[in-house]
């Protein structure tokens, strides 16, 4: 008689679990993506930084690169003047974790990449 409702009692302790797991899994699904857009973002800015001597269009590159989340990106430039020397950009994007669990913390999703001065 007693085992009639364990199972509900059991099912109503494991569901929380499994949807705190899910919910875990999405957010380090979404902050690999941030990442990678990141990644991206500093790619296209050094490329860009490596093909014209204006750091501002690496700046616009890379930021355009993120989309929406462009405008919230600090992007640093470091561009020599001599042709074969290493561009380097730097992409720091701030990024809100678990923001519907508790308001969240924010953390900084860093990327940085060098390509060499053609002109």
């Amino acid at each position: 008689m007693i085992d009639r409702g364990s199972a509900v009692v059991e099912f109503a302790l494991v569901v929380p679990l499994v949807l705190l797991l899910l919910l875990g899994v999405v957010e380090v699904a979404l902050v690999a993506r941030g990442q990678l857009m990141v990644i991206g973002a500093a790619r296209e800015g050094a490329r860009e930084a490596a093909a014209t001597p204006d750091p501002a269009a690496a700046v616009r590159a890379a930021r355009a690169a993120l989309g929406d989340a462009g405008s919230t990106a600090r992007v640093s430039v470091r561009r020599p003047h001599v042709v074969g020397q290493p561009a380097r950009v730097r992409v720091v994007m701030p990024y809100r974790v678990a923001a519907p669990l508790l308001g969240g913390f924010s953390i900084d999703l860093t990327a940085s990449a060098t390509m060499r001065v053609e002109r």
